[in-house]
């Protein structure tokens, strides 16, 4: 309770990470805010039912609460009336306000526990932080939501929150490395995904370093860092060693 965890992915896609966080924290019983900026609702939904879980079930009892953004952007853009009383959570885009405060609020309304509540713990799922910079949301503004997520989340609510970013160190976009290198310094954990160096490889699809950050939680400490190649199957993921693969074995 009370992590913030980093996906990151470099020449490769991550968002099978998100995919098992996702289904791991609704089979443990928690309440989850997905805040899913970069596929449909029956994209996740058709992946997560592979995984044994059906998202759709998961809303009707009120475990999930879903922003779809792609929706969201259309409504706003192209001039779909809002309910009465219920901003849309990415007002920054219509030129209104520039922060991301009405982000924060559907996030923290949505994770803030009601009479009766029997969940777990709360957790925030965002995919990806990315979206909003290209949607025109300042670094500044993104960094400030992801804060006041995690005291909200992590700190008041003793809940989690899991963030995917994607990186690229030889691409000219300042702003996106600006914030993920901001994210690694405050992660509890960091997952970063990347493509193989020798480029394709049908039989390793890329390597996963898993840091721990214990210098974050105490001063002196080395942070443990740990690395596996991986390969993406139908219905699950196989980590290895280095050079372990069934292809070389």
């Amino acid at each position: 309770q009370g992590k913030f965890t980093l996906l990151r992915d470099t020449h490769t896609d991550g968002s099978f990470l998100v995919h098992h966080f996702l289904s791991f924290y609704l089979r443990a019983g928690c309440k989850v805010c997905f805040v899913a900026l970069l596929q449909s609702f029956s994209h996740y939904n058709i992946v997560a039912q592979k995984l044994g879980v059906s998202l759709a079930a998961a809303k009707e009892r009120g475990q999930l609460v879903f922003l779809e953004g792609l929706k969201s952007c259309l409504d706003l853009l192209f001039g779909e009336e809002e309910q009465p009383g219920q901003p849309s959570p990415l007002q920054f885009l219509s030129g209104s306000t520039s922060d991301l405060r009405a982000l924060f609020e559907f996030v923290r309304v949505s994770l803030t526990p009601a009479a009766g509540d029997s969940w777990k713990g709360p957790v925030l799922l965002v995919d990806d932080l990315s979206v909003l910079l290209s949607l025109g949301a300042a670094p500044v503004a993104v960094l400030d939501f992801i804060h006041y997520c995690r005291m909200s989340v992590c700190y008041q609510l003793k809940g989690n929150v899991v963030v995917l970013v994607h990186s690229n160190k030889d691409s000219e976009d300042e702003e996106n490395e600006l914030v993920v290198n901001s994210l690694c310094h405050h992660s509890d954990l960091i997952l970063w995904a990347q493509g193989l160096a020798t480029g394709f490889c049908k039989d390793v699809h890329g390597q996963i370093k898993i840091i721990k950050r214990l210098s974050l939680r105490q001063a002196g400490e080395q942070d443990l860092v740990q690395l596996y190649q991986y390969k993406i199957q139908d219905r699950n993921v196989t980590f290895f060693a280095p050079g372990m693969s069934a292809a070389v074995l």
